[in-house]
């Protein structure tokens, strides 16, 4: 049964400059007790897609959808007061940046008890006893003595379990890690993201993990989907998107990944080129610039999703018969 389920989403942000369409049609589901991985570089629409599932979103933004549910419930029909019920209590989100995203006005037990008073309601006892509770499962060592220290006190490994602690305290039945590993070095990734995979088995909720970085998600999904300029181009379960990859611009983030037992020591192939600019989107697939397989429909009709499989989709005319082989540059 499905916890999650975003029907054509469109958000675009209002500037001086014009507007920009970050996320341009996208529709995705999430089980329950599912990982989900969304990749792509930065400025494709991961982390946009998932703040206006949140509807945490500036002023300056305008969300257009045929329903985002959640558990059953339309999420676009809530009010901004019934929004902040679900949001920390149903949803949990780890924010991109560990170093910024705790208030450093405030020491780590005020933050963590926060939204166990608003959520769970419960007493000032309760609640840092249930801190204390929190920062042990996430493996911070002398969690009475840290309740009272500030965020510049932990470092930048400690903040990111602290994240952990707050956004799992109240028990979400998702939990949204938009860049969990971002600024940290290899080891403290993999610690944290061995323990965001055993905090999932622990507490049985589903995981959105948002990242550019395909090797972060393989031990992580089951199912990935793969974004460029506002869009989803292809989608599969993570062992048939590795294997079998479809789309062009998945093919090249693969390609760009290093080699564990690269013996022959091949270089590292980049994609050429820059993602393009959602002030004035492409009308065709958005990868037609930097595809070296591209053809002219690509530049001027978007391709609808092909089915590979029963779990595989993707967005790209050399899927479609009738324009496969024809016109390529």
């Amino acid at each position: 049964m499905s916890l999650l389920e975003v029907d054509n989403l469109h958000t675009s942000f209002y500037s001086d400059d014009g507007v920009v369409k970050a996320v341009r049609g996208v529709s995705f589901k999430v089980d329950k007790g599912e990982s989900l991985g969304i990749v792509g570089e930065s400025g494709c629409g991961k982390s946009v897609a998932m703040l206006s599932v949140m509807r945490l979103l500036p002023a300056s933004a305008r969300l257009n959808a045929d329903s985002i549910k959640f558990d059953g419930r339309d999420l676009l029909k809530k009010t901004p007061k019934q929004m902040r019920e679900i949001q920390g209590r149903d949803i949990g989100m780890i924010f991109q940046d560990p170093m910024t995203s705790l208030n450093p006005l405030f020491t780590i037990g005020n933050q963590i008890m926060e939204p166990l008073k608003i959520h769970q309601k419960l007493t000032g006892a309760a609640a840092r006893a249930k801190s204390i509770e929190m920062l042990e499962t996430v493996g911070i060592p002398s969690p009475e003595a840290r309740l009272k220290q500030y965020p510049y006190e932990f470092s930048g490994g400690m903040r990111q379990r602290v994240m952990i602690a707050i956004a799992l305290s109240c028990n979400p039945k998702l939990l949204i890690a938009d860049e969990p590993t971002t600024a940290l070095d290899v080891t403290i990734q993999a610690q944290i993201l061995e323990l965001m995979s055993s905090l999932k088995e622990k507490f049985g909720a589903a995981i959105i993990l948002i990242t550019h970085d395909l090797g972060v998600i393989v031990n992580m999904c089951s199912r990935v989907q793969v974004m460029y300029g506002g869009l989803i181009v292809e989608e599969a379960a993570t062992e048939e998107l590795f294997y079998q990859p479809k789309h062009p611009y998945t093919r090249g983030l693969i390609n760009s990944l290093p080699k564990r037992d690269n013996k022959s020591k091949t270089k590292l192939v980049p994609i050429p080129g820059s993602p393009p600019d959602l002030l004035k989107p492409p009308a065709g697939c958005p990868f037609t610039p930097r595809c070296p397989q591209a053809m002219k429909v690509c530049a001027g009709y978007r391709p609808e999703p092909a089915v590979v499989s029963d779990t595989h989709r993707a967005s790209c005319w050399l899927l479609d018969g009738r324009a496969a082989g024809k016109g390529r540059r």
